[in-house]
């Protein structure tokens, strides 16, 4: 029985049954370049990296995604462990390589790893992963499904092309694990795999000659991993797994295993790991995450992350993070090298990778916010909400204060606990050391005013100095 499915989202929809080797055939769609518009193409975007099994991919994998050859649509999977409860910038890569298989027909699952989760991958690892307590790790699992939902969701809306896509299908791998006894699960899938080839796995070899060594769970991940693609090859016809480019000895066990039970080939395609200017891989382990989930990286933060990419870099960021056509992104680039102080690349990169993260709403929120601090616009302000202040001034002190006729600009200061008591505070505000919403004031005795000092929303942006920021919000206007 098929594993159940937590969310599907489709452009169109499923037809037909599996077929005698358990590949969904679909009823006709909409035609499509195969190969050459698909796995050529994304190889030349540097999105696809490396094919598996190589001497299969020149002739077995085009063919795969052939509509000529009865095969198509194909199904392709890509994992994603709930070690966090948000995905972050570094599985960006793979969720777009999906994306890109779903709008070229093909049919597409993200395995949310619940039970995976728990053993931790080893690979790009040089010590164990902090064991993870079963409730957060479903707790995660259920954080990692919404925020694949909402992009999904954003991508169906916001990023159409015009063709008829293939489905997205959201499953837990949990739903087949927790029906498995351990004696039942290694008789039957334990003998299929020989211990020199496990221990061969440069993931393995690493970690067992680190000083901390290998456990045994994390050895085993690498099986689970393989049973996993295996499953999801019996009962969802899934013939091609995506990961990044560390997953690669973990694919390789997925197909020795399924080609081993069925003889069957299986594929694997990897995509590249983004690192960081120091070379450092993007994730939560290497502390440099960039979240996509709001509650941690706001969408400010996200949009500024990519609009301060390097000139080098950013045309490269366009085809692997946009689904931009390569001829537009020659344009931006030949526009950039015009005109390079307006950062033209990098301002499009941001909008777009915000907005398939966030939405049209995250990708606004973003600009307000960019527009109230580095362009200090009062309008920006104006239309800004108690969540978009927050994050923007994430260090900022946030007071709530009932507006008593006559309050003054050094009542306020001292209310919300912004300057010293004394001569002191009197001084820094003479001295042009505050500021309201964008403006300095200097006289300490001035009274507010509502539109000025206090926004149409009923808030005040104080700053003191350069850099300290206090958010008040007024009650009772």
């Amino acid at each position: 029985m098929a594993a159940p499915v937590l969310r599907c989202f489709s452009r169109g929809r499923w037809f037909g049954t599996p077929g005698p080797s358990g590949v969904l055939l679909l009823g006709p769609r909409e035609a499509h370049s195969g190969a050459q518009g698909l796995l050529a193409m994304q190889k030349a975007r540097g999105l696809f990296k490396e094919f598996f099994p190589e001497t299969g991919t020149k002739i077995e994998l085009p063919e795969l995604f052939d509509r000529g050859t009865g095969n198509f649509p194909q199904t392709i999977y890509c994992g994603f462990d709930p070690t966090a409860d948000s995905l972050h910038v570094g599985h960006l890569l793979a969720l777009l390589g999906l994306f890109h298989f779903q709008r070229a027909g093909h049919n597409v699952i993200a395995l949310v790893g619940g039970a995976t989760a728990r053993l931790g991958d080893p690979s790009g690892r040089t010590k164990e992963r902090e064991a993870l307590e079963p409730e957060r790790v479903r707790s995660n699992a259920r954080a990692l499904r919404q925020g694949l939902e909402s992009m999904v969701a954003n991508h169906q809306q916001l990023f159409a092309n015009g063709r008829t896509w293939g489905s997205f299908t959201v499953l837990d791998n949990a739903a087949w694990y927790q029906k498995q006894h351990l004696v039942d699960f290694l008789t039957a899938v334990g003998g299929h795999f020989r211990m020199g080839t496990l221990l061969s796995r440069q993931s393995v070899q690493t970690r067992l000659k680190s000083p901390e060594g290998m456990s045994l769970a994390e050895f085993l991940y690498q099986v689970l991993q393989a049973y996993d693609f295996y499953y999801l090859f019996k009962h969802y016809g899934c013939r091609v797994q995506l990961g990044g480019s560390d997953q690669l000895g973990n694919i390789v066990s997925g197909y020795e295993f399924i080609h081993k039970l069925t003889g069957e080939d299986v594929f694997g395609i990897t995509v590249p790991l983004i690192t960081s200017t120091t070379g450092a891989k993007l994730g939560k382990s290497a502390g440099n995450a960039v979240w996509l989930n709001r509650e941690k990286t706001s969408p400010f933060e996200l949009y500024q992350f990519f609009v301060r990419q390097q000139d080098d870099l950013v045309e490269r960021y366009l085809k692997l993070f946009t689904f931009l056509p390569l001829p537009e992104i020659d344009h931006i680039m030949q526009l950039h090298v015009k005109e390079p102080e307006k950062r033209g690349p990098q301002k499009r990169l941001a909008a777009e990778v915000t907005k398939l993260v966030h939405g049209q709403e995250g990708l606004d929120s973003a600009k307000r916010c960019t527009q109230a601090l580095y362009h200090s616009s009062i309008d920006a302000l104006e239309v800004m909400s108690d969540q978009e202040l927050r994050e923007l001034f994430k260090e900022a002190s946030f007071s709530e204060l009932v507006l008593d006729p006559g309050t003054s600009v050094l009542d306020t200061c001292r209310k919300a606990n912004a300057i010293p008591d004394g001569p002191r505070g009197h001084r820094m505000i003479t001295e042009g050391g505050v500021s309201i919403n964008h403006r300095q004031v200097t006289n300490p005795e001035c009274v507010l005013v509502v539109g000025q000092h206090i926004l149409k929303n009923g808030l005040s942006l104080l700053k003191i100095g350069k850099r300290n920021f206090y958010i008040i919000k007024w009650l009772q206007l």
